[in-house]
């Protein structure tokens, strides 16, 4: 699936690149924007940072080709350069909403029924909800369990602008203008609440930005305060929108005490269970040729304590091997590799082990068990 995307991304942005060489723009436009929306859902199934990196990379190159393409459309003043949607300063968002739905979001059933109640109830019925619902969300658990995915998901149900910041990134370039742009963040999200009716800011590594360190710059305590500024200003009495903060975090228990307070809603989001991990390898090798005597059910068996990108990654494994011996035997062309059999997989998984530290499992159980919600 992952091949086949890349694939599909790099001829969209191929294309692209040549309509926008020969001065057809607008169809240029529609490619680029093609292209990012196949490299951004890339971006939010692969949990490997080098490769999130890389992938973020070329969205942001794309994004920058589509601006150029708006700029050449209307003529800008300076003082009316939000006409076409450009606001200076706000390269380091994501802004275009993955296609993630719920069906690809495999388990966490408890997690995405803690979204919907407090996201897209609310949102189809406002007068349901006279004390106001959440606005500050914050998923905490192991690497590789969903996290992003949920918000990405929930986005689309609700049809909401959707705002990627990785705050590990934010916190390395923003230096000394950090407050001035975690409002000007809140200030573009909000007008895009307005024009589209909903808006989410999804803080990607939140830990980085809210934690509280021994030696600190000015720049991050300005920019904490800042947020917890912002985040109060989505709660104020009689103020009701659309527009949520949803963070994301490995590491809860790094969190400064106030803003654990801002996120009224803390929802744990675990390892997959068994019959997850079942449903896990069902839904990574659906389009891969299986021989019969492929478990799925054994194979969750043998892979407890192991994460959803873990599963994912032992399949690609698995994948990567039944094609390397096809073109290290020298097959000749139209001819097809051979199933994939249970012992593959069971080799793989030998060599894989996951990749959860166990000691930080035990830290995320505890803290779940006292600030979960």
């Amino acid at each position: 699936m992952f091949n086949e995307l890349e694939r599909m991304a790099a001829e969209k942005a191929k294309e692209a690149v040549y309509l926008d060489r020969i001065g057809a723009r607008e169809k240029a436009y529609v490619k680029y924007k093609e292209a990012i929306d196949i490299l951004t859902k890339l971006y939010f199934m692969t949990e490997d940072e080098t490769i999130r990196s890389v992938y973020l990379e070329k969205i942001r190159e794309y994004q920058r080709r589509l601006q150029l393409i708006d700029t050449k459309r209307v003529v800008i003043s300076e003082g009316d350069a939000k006409a076409t949607g450009i606001e200076e300063g706000t390269e380091w968002i994501l802004k275009d909403r993955p296609r993630v739905n719920w069906e690809d979001i495999i388990g966490i059933d408890e997690v995405k029924r803690a979204i919907r109640e407090s996201i897209v109830y609310p949102k189809l019925r406002p007068e349901l909800f006279p004390l106001g619902w959440p606005t500050g969300i914050l998923l905490f658990g192991p690497p590789g369990c969903g996290k992003t995915l949920v918000g990405a998901a929930v986005a689309n149900e609700i049809d909401a602008a959707f705002f990627y910041v990785d705050a590990a990134t934010v916190m390395s370039k923003w230096l000394g203008e950090s407050e001035k742009n975690i409002a000007q963040l809140f200030a573009t999200a909000r007008n895009a609440c307005k024009k589209q009716g909903a808006a989410i800011i999804f803080i990607d590594e939140i830990d980085s930005l809210t934690s509280i360190r021994a030696i600190e710059v000015g720049g991050e305590t300005r920019a904490r305060n800042q947020l917890l500024k912002e985040m109060d200003s989505l709660t104020e009495k009689g103020k009701k929108e659309y527009l949520y903060v949803i963070g994301a975090t490995n590491k809860p228990w790094m969190l400064d005490e106030p803003f654990i307070r801002r996120f009224q809603k803390r929802i744990y989001v675990p390892l997959p269970n068994l019959n997850a991990r079942a449903a896990l390898f069902s839904y990574y090798t659906k389009d891969l040729k299986l021989g019969q005597s492929v478990d799925t059910w054994q194979l969750a068996v043998i892979t407890e304590g192991y994460s959803a990108a873990d599963i994912h990654d032992i399949c690609m494994e698995v994948q990567l091997k039944i094609a390397r011996e096809f073109f290290e035997e020298g097959n000749a062309e139209g001819t097809e590799p051979r199933a994939i059999e249970m012992q593959d997989f069971l080799e793989i998984i030998s060599k894989r082990k996951s990749s959860i530290i166990l000691e930080n499992l035990k830290k995320l159980e505890e803290w779940a068990a006292k600030y979960a919600t």
